[in-house]
């Protein structure tokens, strides 16, 4: 019985902690599809909201890419500095309500993110429910 209630304490303690760690800072993308490590994401809040921006491109023969499919104002714009993820507020353990941007087709899907662990963040783009998505591991840059 000591022995479950010691592992218990230490399970809640290790829950808090990774609900306490913050999604702000920079991470290493990984393409679902390939597993490649693809950029540098460094995700910050502005105004009250979170926003993450392609700070790395870690392919030398991407550095110069646009996005050339996207629409509007992204239009042809380097995805180095491209501002991808757009607008999530923080709901409990996640954050929602906002937009991630795949410079790769130009599309804009809604986006919800949450910490897995302390250094790897959950990113869900999906089309009209959660359901219908692709979801990405990013790693904390250390």
């Amino acid at each position: 019985m000591k022995l479950k209630s010691i592992f218990l304490f230490v399970l809640a303690i290790t829950a808090s902690a990774v609900h306490a760690q913050s999604v702000l800072g920079k991470w290493k993308t990984v393409d679902d599809k390939t597993g490649v490590t693809k950029s540098v994401v460094e995700i910050y809040e502005q105004d009250g909201k979170v926003y993450g921006k392609v700070v790395e491109i870690l392919n030398k023969d991407r550095q110069d890419a646009v996005c050339d499919q996207c629409e509007g104002a992204d239009k042809n714009k380097k995805i180095l500095g491209l501002t991808i993820i757009r607008g999530l507020e923080k709901d409990g353990v996640e954050y929602n309500d906002g937009h991630i941007l795949d410079p790769e087709n130009g599309k804009l899907y809604k986006c919800y993110i949450e910490l897995e662990e302390s250094n790897k963040l959950k990113v869900r783009g999906y089309i009209g429910f959660s359901l219908i998505g692709r979801s990405q591991y990013w790693y904390r840059v250390k």
